[in-house]
């Protein structure tokens, strides 16, 4: 056994698989990740597979990052074809759920005209028959609800599925990640462990605390041939020691896309983390190094990729206390529980809040704020902002919000008064609903309607309409995606006539101009506010 004791580097990437695909939350629950695998990654390999220089030509555009493109070239075909092979075979009971939700919403498209539901319960293929509850909403729309806890527990549930994969930081410039599977490579190490395995929680420690390499191999069930490799990942070196926060001011720090960190002396609170990791070339930021040694509570606005973020949230999972989620409705396919989600990956104190629920914190509280539009007309529920008082202070992070309607916030600011700063998401073109929710669709959506219906955040009329609602003494752009660190979830590549550039700058003019502080934030940004 080694006994040497080491740190893990701070600049190894920890990335999340499942089918060596990149992790995010509906690749957890068997219904939707059924449903991707079927619909999405299966179908982006085969087309691959069919004519990969159809792919290779369109990532030349960079508008077309974060399309269903493969980012490999045509040498990759037989390793894509293996994978589909893999793929069809170890997940045929998967393929087979995927194929019975289109069935069975087919039978209720065409014969559930509103009369009683149960005997269509008998023409349910049999892979369902158990797992779903068939029923209407008040206009007679009829639908499938599954029943999630139980799918957890059914063999449609496979963490052997799940791994993580450990490699060098090699610059911010990592490419977009979902349309793209990892296939082994010699510059990365694959730990095939499920994401609740203990032995994680050991390992990312060890970026602030030494453990000896041998015990951590044992723990991690790693093969003898892969030692070498592992032990690249660790140094010598002691990190930089993080002073603790110990004044009676909230500090308030930007670490980038949405994640805000705040701390006093008696409580820490990170909202939707995404952390960058140590990158001595790029722009300035706060990584995890800067991270106080428990987070209290972490909460989580809505359940996309960028803002659930798995490569994030298993390193810090042994920092946090508790997770804050919005409750989700339960046992729809578009807006499975993410309660359910964060507890199947380890985390054990997850607790859902309910719109304008409170849940007290040392000296202030968290309330759960209505959430409107950014989910192209769904029925999620699954998305909250939220109104943070601290030490007299209070902080409105609203997200990916569009103020689709001002009277929310004016019913708001009647129970809570003026606000002391408001963060606000702008990317107010967003894509189509099938960019994301595609996968789920049991029906193709129209070319009309899926352009309609899109991933948008509130352009600087709907912000200053807020604005003047809420009467914020600062007023902060966030969410953007802008930063190096994020383009891998968002592929978002901003211009200075980019919509979002150009709408989130009259915001801050407009703000400027009533004698708000405003900025849209980038990088990394510290606010100190006196208790009140």
């Amino acid at each position: 056994m080694n006994n040497k004791e080491a740190y893990l580097r701070r600049d190894i990437i920890v990335e999340p698989l499942f089918n060596q695909w990149h992790a995010w939350p509906y690749l957890i629950p068997p219904a939707t990740a059924a449903m991707y695998i079927t619909n999405s990654h299966l179908r982006i390999m085969q087309s691959f597979v069919s004519a990969p220089q159809i792919h290779v030509a369109a990532l030349k555009n960079p508008a077309m990052l974060g399309g269903p493109f493969l980012n490999y070239d045509p040498a990759k075909v037989d390793d894509i074809k293996k994978l589909v092979d893999k793929t069809t075979k170890e997940h045929a009971p998967m393929l087979e759920f995927a194929e019975a939700v289109k069935t069975l919403s087919e039978i209720l498209a065409t014969e559930a005209k509103g009369h009683s539901l149960e005997s269509l319960y008998q023409k349910a293929p049999d892979v369902l028959k158990g797992y779903v509850e068939l029923v209407y909403d008040l206009n007679n729309n009829p639908s499938i609800r599954f029943i999630e806890g139980l799918l957890y527990k059914s063999k449609y549930y496979n963490p052997a599925s799940q791994s993580v994969s450990l490699s060098r930081l090699n610059g911010d410039g990592r490419p977009f990640v979902f349309s793209t599977p990892r296939i082994d490579c010699v510059a990365s190490l694959n730990l095939r462990l499920p994401f609740d395995h203990p032995g994680l929680d050991e390992l990312f420690k060890m970026k602030y605390t030494p453990q000896r390499l041998g015990y951590l191999c044992e723990l991690l069930n790693l093969p003898e041939e892969h030692e070498n490799r592992f032990y690249s990942f660790f140094t010598d070196e002691p990190p930089e020691t993080r002073t603790p926060y110990h004044t009676d001011e909230a500090r308030i720090r930007y670490l980038g896309h949405a994640c805000i960190l705040i701390e006093t002396k008696d409580v820490s609170i990170l909202c939707d983390p995404i952390v960058s990791y140590q990158n001595e070339g790029g722009i300035s930021r706060y990584t995890y190094a800067d991270l106080p040694e428990s987070i209290d509570y972490a909460l989580i606005t809505h359940c996309h990729q960028d803002h659930v973020v798995f490569e994030t949230l298993l390193q810090l999972r042994h920092k946090i206390k508790n997770v804050i989620v919005p409750r989700s409705a339960g046992g729809n396919l578009l807006d499975p529980s993410l309660k359910l989600i964060l507890q199947a990956i380890g985390f054990a104190n997850v607790r859902e809040i309910n719109e304008m629920e409170t849940i007290e914190v040392a000296n202030g509280f968290i309330m759960g704020v209505p959430f409107l539009g950014e989910h192209a007309d769904l029925d999620i529920k699954t998305k909250m902002a939220y109104l943070i008082k601290i030490k007299g202070n209070s902080l409105l992070l609203v997200a990916d919000s569009n103020n689709l309607e001002s009277r929310l916030y004016e019913h708001l600011h009647e129970l809570t008064g003026d606000i002391d700063i408001l963060f606000i998401g702008m990317e107010c073109e967003g894509a189509p609903m099938s960019w994301l929710y595609g996968p789920l669709l049991t029906k193709p959506l129209s070319r009309k309607d899926d352009q309609s219906r899109r991933f948008d955040g509130s352009t600087c009329q709907r912000g200053i309409a807020m604005v003047d609602i809420l009467r914020p003494k600062e007023a902060y752009v966030y969410a953007m995606g802008q930063e190096p660190w994020c383009a891998f979830l968002t592929s978002i590549q901003y211009h200075d006539d980019s919509r979002p550039i150009v709408e989130s700058n009259q915001f801050v003019e407009s703000c400027r101009a009533r004698g708000l502080v405003a900025e849209r934030l980038y990088g990394q940004k510290e606010f100190v506010l006196p208790p009140k």
